[in-house]
């Protein structure tokens, strides 16, 4: 079962089942064998471990990965080794990823002509300048 490292954490850790050797640069879809039935009206998005991150280099592929509330399938998660010279080894029950559960707003989408101004514009990547 997915635990919380902490009382109050939002993200509820995923753990590999299976053994898999990630070389550098390499990436790898790696199972957790866990399904979840997310509730209706939100989303679960999984999300990369910050340890692994900082001290090995592991990332998520698509970070973070969207599992919809409808999906029933097992959560895997394709992990990126970014290191350029060590190889990492992910062994059964070792924790890779996070999974975070969120509402998600009912929208309805409305067609305009043009969108109303807002301080930030069309700035983009880069606009605060800090």
């Amino acid at each position: 079962m997915p635990t919380r490292a902490y009382a109050g954490d939002a993200g509820l850790d995923l753990a590999a089942c299976e053994r898999v050797e990630l070389g550098p640069g390499q990436r790898a879809f790696v199972g957790t064998g866990l399904a979840v039935a997310i509730p209706d009206g939100h989303a679960g998005f999984v999300q990369p471990r910050s340890g692994l991150a900082r001290e090995h280099g592991i990332t998520i592929v698509n970070t973070p990965g969207l599992v919809d509330s409808g999906y029933r399938g097992e959560l895997r998660v394709i992990l990126l080794n970014t290191d350029r010279n060590e190889s990492f080894v992910v062994e059964p029950g070792m924790r890779i990823a996070q999974l975070v559960v969120v509402p998600i707003p009912e929208l309805e989408l409305v067609e305009v002509d043009e969108l109303p101004d807002s301080e930030r514009g069309v700035r983009g990547f880069g606009s605060s300048r800090r």
